[in-house]
């Protein structure tokens, strides 16, 4: 099975989110697994959301997708998550599908900073989508990269908290049942410096 691994925070998972995996599936991938990090090593704890509300939203965004899976297995890997640490414990346990890491365009230009960033390249490969940045030059023409079509939605988890902290609605910016989670389990909850 070809598996595409699109691993984030989902702080929270939005509609853009769904539009990348949705490109990769029609891209030829099986599955697209969201892998929800409990600590991306690039971002502070302290913006994150508790990681089973993370995995939740992530799991009624995707109720209705075939072919995308919520996993949580960054959870029961050493911290900080490093990917190249998840893509190899996932090629032990499945050692007959073949995975690569889906990232957005702008990833790549931070890409040599990411824990053995040349193995990932090597013996995963990467599934680029379009964003913004420019693609840096050394992985433009490398074999193991492959660009995907994807729609650019101008969403971010962080303009969500933000509207979030300001009373403001993120109708269309989430799928309908993550808006509801949110408002019913950690609007309430969570004071304006949380968001």
């Amino acid at each position: 099975m070809k598996v595409a691994i699109y691993s984030g925070s989902f702080n929270p998972v939005h509609n853009g989110h769904l539009a990348v995996a949705e490109a990769a599936l029609s891209e030829g991938f099986d599955e697209v697994w969201l892998l929800v990090s409990p600590q991306n090593p690039h971002k502070s704890k302290e913006e994150l959301w508790p990681f089973a509300d993370r995995l939740n939203m992530v799991e009624l965004a995707i109720a209705n997708h075939p072919g995308m899976k919520a996993k949580d297995i960054e959870n029961s890997l050493p911290l900080p998550s490093y990917t190249i640490d998840t893509l190899d414990y996932l090629q032990s346990i499945y050692p007959n599908d073949q995975f690569k890491l889906l990232i957005g365009g702008d990833n790549v230009l931070k890409f040599h900073l990411w824990k053995d960033y040349r193995r990932i390249l090597q013996t995963f490969g990467l599934i680029v989508y379009p964003r913004s940045a420019v693609l840096a030059q050394e992985l433009i023409v490398h074999p193991n990269l492959r660009y995907i079509v994807a729609p650019l939605f101008d969403i971010s988890s962080s303009a969500i908290r933000n509207r979030l902290s300001e009373n403001q609605s993120i109708a269309q910016m989430v799928p309908v049942e993550v808006e509801k989670y949110i408002l019913q389990n950690l609007n309430n909850n969570r004071s304006e410096s949380s968001f």
